[in-house]
């Protein structure tokens, strides 16, 4: 058997924080397994799932409001190390007798921490290399025994602030104008911080966060793709036995993966059923096919169902509606087909983290639902077969990465997302046969021109949409009045903020002579400059 790629683990306590994912993301690409709960999760399974370490997230609420969230009693009596991050600071400073006072100007933003004294969590990580980022505060020339200035570039998010620390803790770092930046309790390895570790502009938070994990917990770094393979591999052996195994394939990363990693498993035992919802980028049912049947060698079953799709869609404009409409009809082809096949007992799904994070909440955090995720829940119980989810406890990062280590083409596991109803959300409004043709051809003309130029690496997501509106054009010497095509392309490093890509002026220009020239049917293209917030990245 492998070994307990489980068994050294950090559970993280949410209190809303935008970045708690991030959190768990960088605890992971550390090598280091971790989970997030709700922060009002039961004390008792607390206690029971017996982490090596806590870490409490950061929050939008304020401390020293009446009834604000507090971490459960049953942390500070496991007797392992808790890790406060801005809201956590705060909330382990009030319940360990310290004090937090709000009604201070918001720090947001860089700034330049300086440390003192002597923390495990940040010895002799002086700032002042140049790879770091900002500019480090340099010391004037002190006689020998002076130590030099050390300083931290983080980046900060709060209003409340600690003014006393709890008994047991020291101050450990400042700026000009807090004095807690950060406190620490060697003796029970409880630290806080009021910045955030877990984002890009901290420029050494992930070493920070491996202090805590590794160093300070006592971690085994077991969580990499070759162990999550293997340790998956044997779950879905012991779980499934001889059994026969569906799973439904959307031709998306996670369905690819999850048929990867079983047909490695359980080779023949796998049956996959690809429907076809019409509803796909140009050629990828093709691409589906040629990549998973004959590349892979996994057995896949394909159903054309691309008419059934666009009849259950007519006049349907809301995007939630078409959200719930391709779910249920996905469903019903893929049970059809199911009753087709003799002596499948389980069902496997490509149902990943943050999808049971947005959709359930609850144990897993305090995430709002955003939107409805059709592969989680929502199945006919008469299908009376068991659920199986080998990335469950996967992020996308893990999933592509562990497709990789698969064998899947680079190409495929690295393609920008897309959404669950495909091109259903990206022609805004109704949906027609005829204006998802013209989508699928503009989107491709795109794609291609970003490979063409060495962009499409460079950008996070990339994608057309199609805009139910006619503007007046003039193509050759007549005057044209068709529809409009909306290019999108942002950066980002964990999709929940986004800013637009500066692609050239030059390259949208060739791209958009191209849409409006080959495709007729389309008089203008717009380029979207949109950030996130306040706008999302798919239109709909």
């Amino acid at each position: 058997m492998p070994a307990n790629i489980h068994s050294d683990r950090i559970l993280i306590l949410d209190f809303g924080s935008q970045y708690t994912q991030l959190i768990a993301r960088r605890v992971r690409e550390i090598g280091v397994y971790c989970e997030i709960w709700a922060w009002d999760h039961d004390p008792a399974q607390i206690a029971n799932y017996a982490p090596k370490g806590v870490i409490l997230s950061g929050g939008p609420e304020s401390v020293t409001e009446t009834g604000s969230p507090r971490a459960p009693d049953a942390v500070f009596d496991l007797g392992v190390p808790v890790f406060g991050i801005c809201y956590g600071m705060q909330t382990m400073a009030a319940q360990l007798g310290g004090r937090v006072e709000g009604g201070h100007a918001r720090e947001f933003g860089h700034a330049a921490v300086e440390l003192s004294g002597s923390c495990r969590l940040f010895d002799a990580l002086d700032d002042q290399d140049d790879h770091c980022g900002g500019a480090a505060l340099q010391s004037h020339a002190t006689p020998a025994p002076t130590r030099a200035r050390r300083v931290l570039d983080v980046w900060m998010s709060h209003g409340d602030r600690v003014t006393v620390v709890p008994a047991g803790f020291a101050a450990v770092a400042s700026t000009a104008s807090v004095a807690v930046v950060a406190m620490a309790d060697e003796t029970r390895h409880w630290y806080g911080v009021q910045f955030h570790p877990e984002v890009t502009h901290t420029a050494r938070g992930t070493e920070i966060l491996r202090r805590f994990a590794v160093d300070i917990c006592g971690c085994a770094t077991l969580w990499t793709p070759a162990q999550i393979i293997e340790d998956a591999i044997a779950r879905v052996r012991a779980e499934v036995g001889q059994d026969r195994v569906l799973l439904g394939l959307s031709g998306g990363v996670d369905s690819s993966v999850v048929a990867a990693l079983l047909e490695k498993a359980i080779g023949a035992q796998l049956t996959c059923v690809f429907v076809d919802t019409g509803l796909l980028r140009f050629g990828e049912g093709d691409q589906v096919m040629a990549t998973m049947a004959e590349h892979m060698g996994v057995h896949v079953i394909r159903v054309n169902a691309a008419e059934r799709f666009f009849a259950a869609l007519a006049g349907i404009e809301d995007p939630e509606a078409k959200r719930k409409v391709i779910g249920r009809l996905f469903v019903e082809v893929f049970d059809e087909e199911s009753h087709k096949l003799e002596g499948v007992k389980w069902l496997a799904q490509g149902t990943i983290y943050p999808d049971v994070i947005e959709s359930a909440g609850g144990k897993t955090g305090k995430a709002h639902v955003i939107k409805s995720h059709h592969n989680v829940g929502g199945l006919p119980e008469r299908m009376h077969l068991k659920l199986i989810e080998p990335l469950r406890e996967l992020f996308k990062d893990e999933v592509r990465r562990i497709g990789v280590e698969l064998g899947l083409p680079r190409a495929m596991v690295y393609r920008h997302p897309f959404p669950g109803p495909g091109l259903g959300v990206r022609v805004l409004g109704a949906i027609k046969p005829e204006y998802v043709a013209l989508l699928q051809q503009a989107d491709h003309l795109f794609i291609q021109a970003l490979h063409k130029h060495d962009l499409y690496d460079r950008v996070s997501q990339a994608f057309a949409v199609f805009l139910p509106v006619k503007s007046v054009g003039v193509v050759g010497d007549g005057r044209a009045y068709e529809w409009v095509i909306a290019l999108r392309a942002v950066e980002t490093v964990d999709f929940m903020t986004a800013r637009w890509a500066r692609l050239p002026y030059e390259f949208l220009e060739e791209v958009s002579l191209r849409i409006i020239n080959e495709l007729h049917g389309i008089s203008r293209v717009v380029y979207d400059i949109s950030g996130k917030p306040p706008a999302t990245i798919e239109w709909e």
